[in-house]
């Protein structure tokens, strides 16, 4: 339960920063490039400060202490957003928001996933209350900005970095791994040099990048469309919606279906999303395209965690969390660069290029599964077939 809360505070803040970060620089008058730059910036300073943190993490007696600092920082700079203006302003804040908040949510993972290893916990039970609170802050972040406008969202994102800090204090306390020979020999001393753990994180990294122009300019297409704030939120909230879904079905997932799998899926129905995302589907229509979140999200981050399990020793897990977060953030940060030039001149029609991205996701991560090598003594796959 102590976990579930640690993933609840900083994925209820990301359910504000994520639907409407956008929209809050858009009504401090920035054009779509200058919104594009910022957001890549801020992805381009998490993923910087992400793996250098991870590694610090492993190395202190507790990894919650690098927690209640990020927490407690993080309110400061949003508390500074009221009194920002300007694009310069404002690339500055978020970037620094970026830098100090970038270890929060590896840190958590890489302490779930100790659970999941030591004690045999479910990883989807522990998640699914982070995805819960993405959708209960969306949700009143949306109908409150529709009542007092934008100064909600900083508001709103203080009041979320403030139960980090909180939840830093009630996170599990782990202490350094057990000291002694790995139960799986399948797990090397150096999962950190890994090839082919690397390439797997290049392609699930490339198909959460897929999600850039939607993090990006999502709502502002809905805006566009003539959506009200309410709907906007009631559609980002049935995507997480569908992603707590499949964390609940988690461990039955686990059992039946491949990790490879799982990836490959998410893959393939993410070039379906990104291509009918640009029609005129209406509301209804785009609240099924939403559901499909928990394919193109959740179904790729769920068989990448359950294969780090697999791989990687208790002592390293933070600081490969960290180099996850710096391929997803080296990519999502190009991905939201590049969005903001296409969405300029082709609108919604470059969502095109998402899909192209995701496919691309599909092939690397197909290459990832011929370069895992072979269980000592067992020939075949590391994990099933599939």
């Amino acid at each position: 339960m102590r976990c579930a809360l640690a993933y609840g505070a900083p994925l209820g803040v990301n359910g504000v920063i994520l639907p409407y970060l956008p929209i809050w620089l858009e009504g401090l008058a920035l054009t779509e490039v200058e919104i594009g730059i910022v957001l890549a910036m801020q992805l381009l300073l998490r993923l910087l400060a992400a793996p250098v943190s991870g590694y610090v993490a492993d190395r202190l007696p507790e990894r919650t202490m690098v927690l209640a600092w990020s927490g407690g920082l993080t309110l400061l700079t949003a508390l500074v957003m009221f009194f920002t203006h300007g694009f310069w302003p404002a690339l500055l804040i978020v970037s620094i928001q970026a830098a100090v908040f970038a270890p929060y949510a590896p840190i958590v993972e890489s302490i779930a996933v100790t659970g999941v290893r030591r004690w045999g916990f479910q990883y989807g039970s522990m998640r699914v209350w982070g995805s819960i609170a993405f959708m209960g802050f969306a949700l009143l972040a949306g109908e409150l900005r529709g009542i007092w406008g934008i100064n909600t969202i900083p508001g709103m994102m203080a009041a979320g970095f403030l139960l980090t800090i909180a939840a830093a204090f009630v996170t599990p306390r782990l202490g350094r791994a057990p000291v002694g020979p790995s139960a799986d020999k399948a797990i090397s001393p150096s999962s950190l040099k890994r090839f082919d753990l690397h390439v797997l994180m290049i392609g699930a990294s490339l198909a959460q990048a897929a999600h850039g122009m939607f993090y990006t300019f999502g709502t502002i297409h809905w805006q566009q469309v003539g959506f009200s704030s309410g709907s906007i939120g009631v559609l980002w909230s049935a995507a997480i919606v569908a992603e707590v879904t499949v964390f609940f079905a988690a461990g039955w997932l686990a059992r039946k279906v491949p990790a490879w799998t799982l990836m490959r899926i998410g893959c393939a129905v993410a070039m379906v999303r990104w291509t009918l995302f640009p029609m005129p589907l209406g509301f209804w229509g785009y609240l099924v395209l939403q559901f499909t979140h928990a394919f193109t999200f959740a179904f790729v981050h769920i068989g990448l965690q359950h294969r780090l399990v697999e791989s990687v020793n208790e002592e390293q897990e933070s600081s490969m969390q960290g180099a996850y977060v710096f391929y997803n953030g080296v990519f999502l940060a190009l991905s939201t660069v590049l969005s903001g030039f296409l969405y300029r001149q082709f609108g919604p029609e470059s969502y095109v290029v998402m899909s192209g991205l995701s496919l691309l996701a599909l092939a690397i991560i197909a290459l990832a599964a011929r370069l895992q090598p072979q269980r000592p003594g067992a020939g075949g796959w590391t994990s099933e077939p599939s």
